[in-house]
């Protein structure tokens, strides 16, 4: 009458051999690793100092130093570092909340019209 809810036993087409699911998790962990390792490059290129307040960072306080990606895309990420600035946690968060304030302010300008 209705349907059933119970997960379905893979045919043989489904299964993948261990050596494909290992080949996948190494794919995997590569663009991971990839993808998260823009901030070690960033650190590296720019140093630990925000580059909109001047605030500089020790090892107990770096984790307050964050990547602010400078076109807004978090995939951009050229290895000369050209599309990041350090900013610290304060300035980060400023800078994001002057967009959404512009976008508001703007938005609020064309009503008026």
């Amino acid at each position: 009458m209705g349907q059933t809810f119970r997960p379905r036993r893979p045919g043989k087409s489904a299964e993948k051999s261990q050596a494909e699911l290992d080949e996948m998790v190494r794919r995997m962990r590569g663009e991971q690793s990839a993808s998260g390792s823009y901030r070690e490059q960033s650190l590296k290129i720019h140093g630990w100092i925000c580059a909109k307040c001047g605030r500089e960072f020790d090892l107990s306080n770096l984790h307050l130093l964050t990547v602010h990606h400078r076109d807004g895309n978090h995939l951009n990420n050229p290895p000369d570092g050209s599309n990041w600035e350090n900013l610290c946690v304060w300035c980060h968060d400023d800078e994001h909340s002057r967009g959404v304030l512009g976008d508001y302010l703007n938005d609020g300008e064309s009503r008026r019209k």
